[in-house]
């Protein structure tokens, strides 16, 4: 217990949790328990199976058989990733429907993957949860992201802005989601008022609860955005324009995740141009990234 909170990846596992569990009992989503499951435990075993068989050929030759070291199971086998993959499960649980349980289980294994294949300097620019869910989409055609799942209950808005900043205060990302929300609102403000329509129609698109998810939860991810403050900056202004084109001009609902999606390999150039120490979860994974910099 003394450990559970000392890595901020559990605040995000307890947070995704909890609106998994109101979206499930108190908004009578159709998504099942056994849909639920099945995109964890995808995540997961892709998550052990790609790190484990990385593990096992970096640590194949220092294996010592003439001690009688041998082949052990604790050896083979790596779990240190297991809840970034819990995280992304819980993401896609909350985020994407489909028409059938292998279509979600096609997404978590997506998620997954992409961190292993689209990797620079051992870092990963695609957001998982939202690789998963934008390439599911476009590959099976019977997957979409329901962005007015959580109704437009302003409760549900406070819970998701204090639960996130709670998050961000722990990941430090907080200055990504406050641009990109601040410029995406004035732009939605800016339009709907030259359209003529009342405010109600602004608060009612506000308030969804896959745009919040999105702007704490997926936007901020530390390990995929930007590590430099001011990339990070304009890298969220650039999401929010690109988010407002793709939602009024060519009226794709999900068009936040395709922006987000389309802007990742953007994260390689500016962590080029603005230089700055990659994020890591705990002390001794910085020290490791330290030390394969140095080399790099």
């Amino acid at each position: 217990m003394m450990n559970l909170f000392k890595d901020a990846r559990d605040y995000q596992i307890i947070c995704l949790g909890l609106f998994l569990v109101l979206g499930i009992f108190l908004r009578d989503w159709t998504l099942q328990i056994n849909s639920i499951l099945l995109i964890i435990i995808t995540c997961l075993v892709t998550q052990i199976i790609l790190s484990s068989f990385l593990k096992f050929n970096s640590e194949f030759i220092n294996i010592n058989f003439k001690k009688k070291q041998g082949f052990y199971l604790n050896n083979l086998l790596d779990f240190s990733g297991v809840k970034s993959a819990l995280i992304t499960g819980l993401g896609l649980s909350l985020l994407l429907r489909a028409n059938s349980s292998n279509i979600l289980m096609l997404a978590g294994f997506l998620a997954i993957s992409s961190k292993f294949i689209f990797n620079y300097h051992q870092k990963h620019f695609f957001n998982p949860a939202n690789f998963g869910i934008i390439i599911t989409i476009f590959l099976t055609k019977s997957a979409w992201v329901s962005p007015g799942q959580w109704g437009s209950d302003w409760w549900y808005l406070l819970l998701f802005i204090c639960v996130g900043a709670m998050v961000l205060n722990k990941v430090g990302r907080w200055e990504t989601s406050a641009i990109f929300l601040s410029v995406f609102i004035a732009l939605e403000g800016i339009y709907n008022y030259y359209l003529g329509w009342n405010f109600e129609v602004l608060t009612h698109q506000l308030t969804s609860g896959s745009l919040l998810v999105f702007t704490f939860f997926m936007l901020t991810d530390p390990r995929s955005i930007p590590n430099a403050k001011n990339s990070r900056i304009l890298w969220a202004i650039a999401i929010a324009f690109l988010s407002f084109i793709l939602k009024e001009v060519f009226y794709i609902n999900s068009g936040i995740f395709l922006a987000l999606f389309m802007m990742s390999p953007l994260t390689i150039l500016l962590d080029l141009i603005w230089k700055e120490n990659r994020f890591c979860w705990q002390k001794k994974q910085c020290n490791i990234l330290v030390l394969l910099s140095s080399f790099s």
